[in-house]
């Protein structure tokens, strides 16, 4: 399989994250904290990891013969990341359920032990900023990746691929909060998938005009979703991540709740600061203007 598109790329940006009994989804990105120091980290929600001790993350096999490194498919190998190594840090929020993963460590082991993984990572940079998210309209076609109810290309360790579309506008906080809805399935599983506008080809503006070429930009990471109780009224919740059969009195509604992308690197930059590596006066390298 050639990977030479962004819709192929994100097959394999995204890991299937298994912290029993939680399964859940998670995307990997490339961020750049200062001018010359640039990291992998794995991204997901707390509550897929929270109160976990140890988890695995199964990658694609690398065809180190090759010079471009194509993927193996159909050859995948899997890591148990023990106490010492499965350290997440949260979001300081507690209402951003966003939790990041230094993924350097873990790709190096792998290829100290010549099981070299393939993946590609999103990179921070195409985050787009308030100027860019005011110019979208009120209602945009988004693509989602991940496990939805633990399905999954088994044999070719491959991920789903959804598409949906906004429900409030990324530009504006839902309810005050980092976050903004699509109209979309969301099911177990689905929680910590990537968010993005993917247009390849042509695209509408605001303005009605035919726009030609590519948009992408990382909305955010999907991480809850409305419920209707058997009373009617709405409740807002996790995706669970437990993707066991389980008896339920409420039903989804098709809305998920997406958390901001900028709150992802506002993860990544608590993690830094906690491990000291990130100087006060920095902040946000990562958005497009």
């Amino acid at each position: 399989m050639k990977v030479e598109t962004l819709a192929e790329q994100l097959l394999f940006a995204t890991l299937r994250v298994e912290a029993n009994p939680n399964v859940g989804t998670g995307f990997i990105v490339t961020h750049k904290w200062t001018p010359d120091k640039t990291g992998l980290f794995l991204i997901t929600n707390k509550h897929v990891v929270e109160g976990t001790k140890q988890g695995r993350l199964t990658f694609t096999m690398g065809n180190t013969s090759c010079e471009d490194r194509l993927p193996l498919i159909g050859q995948s190998t899997a890591i148990t990341l023990s106490e010492n190594a499965w350290r997440w840090t949260g979001h300081p929020s507690a209402d951003i359920d966003i939790a990041a993963l230094p993924l350097v460590p873990v790709v190096n082991h792998l290829d100290e032990t010549g099981k070299t993984p393939y993946y590609k990572s999103i990179p921070t940079t195409i985050i787009p900023g308030q100027e860019i998210l005011e110019d979208l309209d009120a209602v945009e076609e988004v693509l989602f990746v991940g496990y939805p109810n633990g399905i999954y290309d088994r044999v070719n360790n491959l991920p789903i691929a959804r598409r949906g579309t906004t429900a409030t506008h990324p530009s504006i906080d839902y309810d005050g909060k980092a976050m903004f809805l699509i109209d979309a399935s969301v099911f177990q599983g689905s929680s910590g998938s990537p968010v993005l506008i993917y247009d390849n080809g042509s695209w509408r503006s605001r303005g009605g005009g035919l726009m030609a070429g590519q948009r992408t930009y990382l909305l955010g990471i999907l991480g809850r979703a409305y419920y209707r109780e058997d009373d009617g009224s709405l409740t807002f919740q996790e995706i669970p991540a437990s993707v066991k059969p389980v008896v339920r009195t409420t039903q989804m509604i098709d809305l998920g709740v997406v958390y901001k992308a900028t709150a992802v690197v506002e993860t990544i930059e608590h993690l830094l600061r906690q491990r000291n590596e990130l100087p006060a006066d920095v902040t946000n390298l990562a958005t497009t203007p």
